[in-house]
């Protein structure tokens, strides 16, 4: 539908970090069944000239593909996959298998973006992707969530709108945790919950981190509350010794919000989050407004990987 920024991201992949990217069939088809994807993905699993394997965009569906999934193929031929949004299936997919994944990078949003690929975020996918060892996350001083139209060539030479912000917000932040991320799009992990999809028992989740964003459909801060409740609820919220939150998407098409609307919405957020997180996990640390999901730049975390907090420093370190 959008070969505009599809095209531009993959140049950015030869251009910028001296990839080949090798288009699998059904990726510039909107008809593919469920069935035909998940051959896909496992062909490129077990291809040993592919290296990576990186999400074109996220979607709404992607729930149905992972059944259809060669598991087997996939443990026996590990990399790393990056992609985030609805891709959050394959990612706790992945770490159900033992596969470390990477939570960001997709190709038409990150690499697709008009003017440049932000810093922050090129230089947060290059570690990731040819480096390993630790790497402390930046505080950007702008963020932007005002989306560019795709189907105009003009973006590809127009810098989205950015504005300033400020830096992260921390909430019980005199403790230091270290531990292995999980998560993921907030509401896709709702979708995994109901269709008991890749959620492990709750005592799986001793120590870890949660690392959470919310997607351009921009739920309720009542939805956020009660999406994190039904976590809780399963005995799953309050085992984490960490939550870290990414900046809320505030702005889209169908929400095209002002500063104070948009300030608004954020501040509703956070406090649908701490208000669940008092029920569940009120001893927590909890970071909020982490550049990780839908807003640019972002950031790269390992999924299933380590990701190490210092409250008292103010600083987020993970590990690649």
């Amino acid at each position: 539908m959008f070969p505009i920024p599809f095209d531009h991201g993959l140049s950015r992949l030869r251009d910028l970090f001296g990839l080949v990217p090798v288009e699998f069939p059904t990726t510039r088809r909107m008809d593919a069944t469920p069935q035909e994807r998940a051959a896909d993905i496992t062909a490129a699993f077990a291809d040993p000239s592919i290296k990576a394997v990186i999400a074109a965009i996220g979607g709404d569906d992607q729930i149905t593909v992972i059944p259809y999934l060669d598991d087997e193929v996939i443990k026996e031929n590990p990399k790393p996959f990056f992609g985030y949004s609805d891709n959050t299936n394959l990612l706790a997919h992945l770490w159900r298998l033992g596969v470390v994944s990477y939570h960001g990078g997709s190709v038409m949003v990150q690499l697709g973006r008009g003017g440049a690929v932000h810093p922050i975020t090129k230089a947060s996918l290059h570690a990731a992707l040819f480096t390993s060892g630790p790497f402390e996350l930046g505080e950007s001083p702008e963020y932007g969530d005002v989306e560019q139209d795709w189907e105009d060539p003009r973006f590809v030479d127009t810098e989205p709108a950015m504005q300033e912000c400020a830096g992260w917000i921390w909430h019980n932040d005199d403790q230091v945790v270290e531990g292995v991320t999980w998560g993921g799009n907030l509401e896709i992990l709702t979708w995994m919950l109901a269709a008991d999809r890749d959620i492990a028992a709750p005592e799986a989740y001793d120590g870890m981190i949660l690392v959470i964003e919310t997607s351009e459909e921009m739920p309720s801060a009542t939805e956020v509350f009660r999406m994190l409740r039904n976590l809780g609820e399963r005995g799953i919220l309050g085992r984490f010794a960490a939550v870290v939150c990414g900046r809320a998407k505030t702005w889209s098409f169908e929400n095209r919000n002002g500063p104070d609307a948009k300030a608004l919405y954020a501040r509703e957020q956070r406090e649908a989050i701490l208000r669940a997180q008092a029920a569940y996990a009120p001893e927590a640390l909890v970071v909020f407004d982490v550049d990780l999901g839908h807003t640019d730049p972002q950031v790269v975390i390992p999924y299933g990987g380590v990701m190490r907090i210092d409250g008292p420093a103010r600083k987020i370190t993970v590990v690649y």
